[in-house]
């Protein structure tokens, strides 16, 4: 099949960060819980390098991740020995996150909301949030984690930020343009949010890594990474098939041996809230 022309629409990309719709935030990904965990990518574990230098993050560390789902960035803090509350308002996203690190002894996981954890006050020494930060309550959220936080704690916040970084990513950014239900106005974080991040940690600085990250798929992984995405059209949306066709071009023209490569930046944005 021949590679459809993708023709860029007008205006400008992304939004602001916290200026998304958060009233369907708890549900958007009920019906893409396995292909979020299969196909979504997860955390370098290059991010806990500033943390234990900078932030003295050490094995006895208690961490609450924030919209745990399913669990990759808690696993990043458990695989350092770290005891994890996973804070997750979604029932299916939280039973897959159980599933995924039912051999971590020192994970629980909690029904919860950035706005609301259910934890103790001054009870854990890092509040992470891994792609996740953009569906909160930005005030509230800060209380809540100010709540939680121990005197000396830190904030963390984890993009995986796909870079359109050859031919075949740029074509895939068109897609989602084109065929995405609602791909403008829940895109994570764009390279112009950094004074809206800071400011969630205002009056304090925040500061910001930046990490390569990078996945390869076949087809199959390609149609359950693009089916991961919130802004996906689903079966029985007129958007899905010519979308599908589209993708299927994509990957004839430019895979190599099979497969096809995404890149990412993963940006970590940390720092203290009181």
């Amino acid at each position: 099949m021949p590679c459809a022309h993708l023709s860029k629409p007008g205006g400008k990309l992304g939004v602001h960060y916290w200026q998304m719709p958060i009233s369907d935030a708890k549900e958007r990904f009920s019906s893409r819980v396995d292909n979020y965990l299969r196909y979504r990518p997860q955390y370098p574990p290059e991010i806990l390098g500033p943390l234990w230098k900078e932030c003295g993050l050490t094995a006895d560390s208690i961490v609450a991740d924030i919209g745990c789902g399913t669990g990759f960035l808690a696993k990043v803090f458990l695989d350092y020995g770290s005891r994890v509350f996973g804070i997750e308002p979604n029932n299916g996203m939280r039973e897959a996150g159980d599933r995924f690190l039912k051999d971590y002894p020192k994970f629980l996981s909690l029904p919860g909301t950035a706005e609301d954890t259910s934890l103790p006050e001054h009870s854990v020494d890092f509040v992470t949030a891994g792609q996740a930060a953009h569906w909160f309550d930005r005030a509230r959220a800060r209380g809540e984690f100010c709540r939680i936080l121990r005197r000396g704690g830190w904030a963390v916040l984890v993009w995986n930020e796909r870079a359109n970084s050859t031919p075949f990513l740029e074509q895939y950014e068109q897609l989602l343009e084109i065929y995405g239900t609602d791909y403008r106005e829940v895109r994570s974080i764009d390279r112009e949010s950094s004074a809206s991040v800071a400011g969630f940690f205002a009056p304090n600085p925040v500061l910001r890594k930046t990490f390569h990250n990078r996945q390869e798929f076949d087809f199959r992984g390609l149609r359950g990474r693009l089916l991961s995405s919130s802004y996906a059209p689903e079966e029985g949306h007129a958007n899905y098939p010519p979308m599908m066709a589209t993708l299927a071009g994509l990957f004839e023209r430019y895979q190599k041996s099979g497969m096809v490569e995404f890149d990412y930046e993963t940006h970590m944005y940390y720092g203290q809230l009181s």
